[in-house]
């Protein structure tokens, strides 16, 4: 039940307007228009992205796995469709140290089940050698495959940070989509959550009211201290490894550079 005060007080600085149910129901409504043809041009995209041509590449290229080197083919896990995060790696580093960009991504997608329903498999893949991905995996707890493709030459391997799909008919491979960047944002559904609340991502490039609280650099959220507070300092780590047993404190993200 919503009740709306008889005599509302004005609007507090950084606050939405305060309005009776059937004006808010209006405003919701026209907005609703504007989100109705944004689906239906992301719709458009989509077929347009189903119609894109595709890159045959050789898929007995071997990556590495907990098993061992075993061909590019096994990723498919015997299905048609393949899609597979590429996650940047720091060589050498600890595992606060590593891609607080590329967490997000993997984070979000622990579990590929109804991908597997709908006939698509999943995978990460990485640069980093396997003896120093394997620690890690466990560490984060993962739970879908990760393969090395260090030295791999693109489509398989090459440049980090993609989201990639490929397609298998019998033993060939082939290429049909990638994108990086904003484009990865499809597999992080805390970013559309946050679109919806009233101060959304709190990043300095979003358009704001007037009054709304200050934005941070981009991106501000995904690394913390100990103590819950955000920071890209050194003794910080991506906030979901604060959740895994056994990540004490640190003293140095043991990488150069801001990088996510």
């Amino acid at each position: 039940m919503t009740t709306t005060p008889h005599d509302p007080a004005p609007a507090q600085p950084g606050r939405p307007p305060l309005v009776d149910l059937a004006t808010w129901q209006a405003a919701r409504d026209e907005l609703l228009i504007r989100e109705k043809a944004h689906t239906h041009e992301g719709d458009a995209i989509a077929a347009a992205r189903r119609r894109l041509p595709m890159v045959e590449f050789d898929g007995t290229v071997e990556v590495v796995g907990p098993d061992g080197p075993v061909p590019f083919l096994d990723l498919f896990q015997g299905r048609d469709e393949l899609v597979v995060y590429k996650h940047m790696w720091y060589d050498g580093t600890p595992h606060q140290g590593q891609c607080e960009g590329c967490t997000t991504t993997a984070w979000h997608i622990d579990d590929a089940v109804y991908l597997n329903a709908r006939g698509v498999s999943f995978a990460v893949l990485t640069t980093g050698a396997w003896d120093e991905v394997a620690p890690y995996v466990e560490f984060m707890g993962y739970t879908q495959p990760w393969y090395s493709v260090r030295d791999v030459d693109g489509p398989a391997g090459g440049s980090m940070g993609y989201l990639t799909s490929f397609l298998r008919d019998g033993d060939r491979v082939f290429l049909t989509y990638s994108t990086t960047g904003r484009g990865n944002e499809r597999a992080n559904g805390s970013l559309g959550l946050l679109d919806m609340t009233p101060y959304g991502r709190g990043e300095a490039w979003e358009d704001n009211p007037k009054g709304w609280p200050e934005g941070l650099a981009a991106c501000w959220s995904w690394r913390s201290d100990a103590d819950g507070n955000a920071t890209w300092g050194p003794t910080s780590r991506p906030v979901p490894q604060w959740t895994r047993p056994g990540a004490p404190p640190v003293e140095t993200l043991g990488r150069r550079g801001h990088h996510h």
